[in-house]
C-alpha cells in the first residue's frame, strides 16, 4: 500500500496518508485543520531486493521526465 504525502494549503501542514487506491489519495484531508484544500508532494521510494537487507531509495529530484507546454 502506497503512502502519499501531502502538504496543506490552509495551515501547511504536511503529513502522509496510507491509501489502498490512487484514487483515494484525491480525498486526503488535512489532520490539523480538516481542510480538503492539500496538495500531493512528489516523494521518493524505497525498495528492496529480494533476498537483500538493504533498501534502496530513489531520488526524485533526478528525475528524467519532463513536461513542456504546447
Amino acid at each position: 500500500m502506497p503512502i502519499f504525502e501531502f502538504v496543506c494549503a490552509e495551515c501547511g501542514k504536511p503529513f502522509e496518508m496510507l491509501v489502498l487506491y490512487s484514487s483515494r489519495a484525491e480525498e486526503a484531508t488535512c489532520p490539523e485543520c480538516h481542510s480538503q484544500n492539500v496538495t500531493k508532494k512528489i516523494s521518493s521510494f524505497a525498495s528492496r531486493l529480494s533476498g537483500s537487507s538493504s533498501f534502496s531509495f530513489s531520488n526524485s529530484s533526478s528525475s528524467s521526465c519532463t513536461t513542456s507546454s504546447v
